[in-house]
């Protein structure tokens, strides 16, 4: 059965387990952040495929559920928020309330399963390593397993210098593996050039 969830259109992808730091100060996202924090209930985050994050926009079906981990408010009335990134799913119907919130009736897709970590991608794992380090800020409520193919795929999409519609494909493919290959690929193509 469909579940229904507030739908937070953005210009970036989030994937599972990943960190989402927002400011957040149109009214409708307040309130969305309110009802998430009260009810304990996560929102939905869809690349915009057009529109803009201000007005009215059409996003992809496939997005990520996000977690509030923790917020703070700006001396400037600004509300931050951490969320991470939790599962994926695809929206079946949206709507728009009156005042301007999309919200999706989403169906879950399947979990990925861990997958150990092919000997082929250590090179990327430990790449990533290094990247996480520089930024370990932002990374610092995401549990490291780079052991995992899923997890280490799912870093290296968010983090790599990708255009937001190859991060979308990234998130929409269901096998870690395959997803690494592409991620190896592009690694590649990048130190040719």
């Amino acid at each position: 059965m469909p579940a229904e969830i507030p739908l937070f259109p953005l210009n970036s992808v989030l994937f599972p387990g990943g960190p989402l730091p927002l400011r957040i100060f149109e009214t409708r996202y307040l309130d969305m952040v309110s009802s998430c924090l009260k009810h304990e209930q996560g929102f939905g985050v869809s690349l915009i495929e057009q529109g803009s994050e201000t007005g009215p926009a059409r996003t992809y079906t496939v997005g990520t559920l996000a977690h509030i981990r923790d917020w703070s408010n700006d001396p400037d009335g600004l509300l931050n928020i951490l969320a991470l990134g939790s599962r994926r799913f695809r929206a079946t119907r949206v709507r728009v309330q009156h005042n301007g919130l999309n919200i999706a009736e989403v169906e879950w897709l399947p979990q990925e399963p861990s997958v150990p970590l092919p000997d082929t991608a250590r090179p990327l794992a430990e790449m990533l390593q290094q990247l996480l380090a520089q930024m370990a800020e932002r990374y610092a409520a995401v549990l490291p397993r780079y052991e995992d193919a899923s997890w280490v795929g799912y870093r290296l999409a968010e983090i790599m210098p990708l255009p937001v519609a190859q991060r979308q494909y990234l998130l929409e493919i269901c096998d870690p593996r395959l997803r690494l290959d592409i991620i190896g690929t592009l690694v590649n193509a990048q130190a040719e050039k």
